[in-house]
């Protein structure tokens, strides 16, 4: 049998055999995406290290990339992220190197391609979802109230600290919270 590279190999397009072994997340997570076009995932901040959330869902639904993001409270995350899908949903072609206004109190934020390398570490039921990488996943940084993004010098330590910079390779990322599982 000869796989398509691009067509979505996921849970719901892709019958593996497994169907009748889904946990309650698993089911969750495809009826989420069935009904809405995605599923937000909040993993929150506990002794570790910050929360975050990422999508599962709009690759399949929309053709777009995931979206994720860090350091801020997962309610406030799993909004913004509901906000954003429901931009690529309505035909906003998300990619890095964008910025978009209003999506965190008034401020921007920006979209960053994330390395592979860090796919293992942060997005576990995705994988489980798509089966494998790649399926495309966007950082979306936030800004400070000054609007400096964190990998800017200028930005307060506790914001350069406040998230990871998944663009760079793990090995190229400072040490620190986001590497030390690593």
């Amino acid at each position: 049998m000869t796989v398509d590279p691009f067509q979505c190999r996921c849970v719901l397009c892709y019958d593996y055999g497994d169907r009748d072994e889904a946990d309650r997340m698993d089911l969750k997570i495809i009826e989420d995406v069935q009904q809405h076009g995605w599923h937000v995932v909040m993993v929150p901040e506990d002794e570790i290290g910050p929360g975050f959330a990422y999508t599962i869902g709009l690759s399949h639904t929309q053709g777009a990339p995931e979206l994720a993001m860090f350091g801020l409270d997962v309610h406030a995350m799993h909004r913004m992220l509901n906000r954003l899908g429901a931009k690529s949903a309505a035909g906003a072609v998300l990619a890095d190197g964008q910025r978009h206004p209003g999506v965190v109190d008034g401020h921007q934020v920006a979209l960053r391609q994330v390395d592979l390398r860090w796919y293992r570490t942060f997005f576990g039921q995705a994988i489980e979802f798509y089966r494998r990488p790649p399926f495309p996943v966007l950082q979306v940084a936030w800004s400070d109230v000054d609007d400096r993004f964190h990998w800017e010098e200028q930005a307060e330590e506790r914001h350069r600290e406040s998230q990871p910079q998944l663009w760079l390779r793990p090995s190229e990322h400072p040490v620190g919270i986001w590497t030390t599982e690593l």
